[in-house]
């Protein structure tokens, strides 16, 4: 797979007359097609629906693109549920899956109408506490543990994982539900992520499926919906083929034909809550080189840091990298892409083939629309940058502007450290 860039060198040249950088910016293009695709490969079951993700990319500009093809928000945490219910979303299209959840967090979940879904068997009497009452809709999250493999390839390690009910648990857990009035019961489970292959979601769907039969039977719960969550990926590297989401949406429909229907529970409506698959290939990082350095290596210091992408520090995760004006030349030169942080890990690449970099050229950091921006902090009193949005006619606008130093100072109490930098501008 080519790895090409949304932007070319001459539009990024107009931008930064206006907005610097580094900056992300996210490709609404790329956006609705993805999304059409989804609602399309699942159009199949009656109750469908994507909860995008929020954590992913919290910006209302782009969670309102999706909103137009049908998708709610799946919320994490206070902030998050704020910003959905601020944005007018009802509260049936919010899920609210969260972990070591503080009681206010559940409180206004329940306030907006948002649906709840556990991630322990211990929170539902922690709810049952802080609301006086459980709702009639509440979800349950499964981590059977062990290893979650396709074939002989362990995809991922859920046993080792923070989150979820054990199997037994479920059982348990949905009876004493039912005991206490809850009339309908959601499944959800995340067990494997970023796989770029159209097998998991069926396996997922295969386990999942078969859970639910065996809890209606055994502990009489009406399961109204199964969240298969995430855990759909983007191919990071160009030699990675994308996952194709109309052959996985139409996998998913054989394993529901197959177990769920023959069960009498051909009603029972199939959520997604995709992050990465939703934005990710659909927002560059757009740093300028600002300096090189020959020493043992060769380096680029470019002007974004790991605050502006945590990703390639934190996990050691490729992004590709384009040189923009360079495309057509030979990658014969290998190069460290670094930032300014007071960390040896602040490095976007190590040991990349680019083609010759000028100092001033500009950098694309491909596939930063998910988990990019949203994880960004200040350590070095770095400030975060803005975020643009690409229209389809060519515009370009402002989405979230960047950070300044006011901002950095704003939360000291009673101490005006930008009012005793710049007298009478405080």
């Amino acid at each position: 797979m080519e790895k090409k860039a949304f932007v070319t060198k001459e539009l990024v040249e107009e931008i930064v007359k206006d907005y610097p950088t580094p900056f992300h910016i996210y490709d609404e293009r790329g956006i609705r097609e993805n999304a059409r695709a989804l609602k399309e490969a699942f159009a199949w079951n009656k109750g469908y629906k994507e909860f995008f993700a929020v954590k992913a990319t919290p910006n209302p500009f782009l969670i309102d693109i999706l909103r137009e093809y049908g998708c709610g928000c799946d919320c994490s945490s206070l902030t998050e549920l704020m910003l959905s219910h601020a944005m007018g979303i009802p509260g049936e299209d919010i899920m609210f899956s969260s972990n070591d959840t503080p009681a206010e967090e559940f409180a206004l979940a329940a306030r907006i109408g948002a649906t709840i879904n556990l991630d322990d068997i211990t929170h539902i009497d922690f709810l049952e506490k802080t609301l006086g009452y459980l709702p009639k809709t509440l979800s349950c999250r499964y981590n059977p543990g062990g290893y979650f493999s396709l074939g002989t390839d362990i995809m991922d390690n859920p046993g080792d994982a923070k989150y979820g009910f054990t199997t037994e648990q479920m059982f348990e857990g949905y009876r004493i539900l039912k005991e206490k009035g809850v009339e309908n019961f959601g499944i959800h489970a995340f067990l494997a992520s970023n796989t770029v292959t159209n097998e998991y979601y069926p396996t997922l769907a295969k386990q999942l499926f078969g859970l639910a039969v065996q809890l209606k039977e055994q502990t009489g719960a009406n399961i109204r919906f199964i969240n298969l969550s995430g855990g759909i990926g983007i191919p990071y590297r160009p030699d990675q083929t994308p996952n194709d989401i109309r052959a996985i949406g139409d996998s998913v429909r054989k394993v529901y034909e197959e177990i769920l229907v023959p069960a009498g529970m051909g009603d029972v409506a199939i959520y997604t809550e995709l992050g990465r698959f939703m934005m990710g290939p659909y927002g560059h990082l757009v740093t300028r080189v600002i300096h090189q350095k020959h020493t043992h290596k060769e380096y680029l210091g470019v002007d974004a840091c790991a605050v502006n992408l945590m990703r390639p520090a934190m996990y050691g995760a490729y992004h590709h990298i384009t040189v923009l004006g360079r495309e057509e030349e030979p990658c014969a030169q290998k190069y460290d892409v670094t930032g300014s942080l007071c960390e040896n890990n602040d490095k976007f690449a190590i040991d990349r083939m680019l083609p010759r970099v000028e100092i001033g050229d500009y950098l694309v950091i491909h596939d930063t629309g998910a988990h990019g921006f949203a994880m960004g902090y200040n350590y070095n009193g770095k400030l975060k940058s803005a975020e643009l949005l690409l229209h389809e006619d060519g515009s370009v606008q402002l989405i979230r502007r960047a950070e300044t130093p006011r901002d950095y100072f704003a939360t000291f109490d009673g101490f005006d450290i930008y009012g005793k930098m710049f007298p009478g501008r405080s």
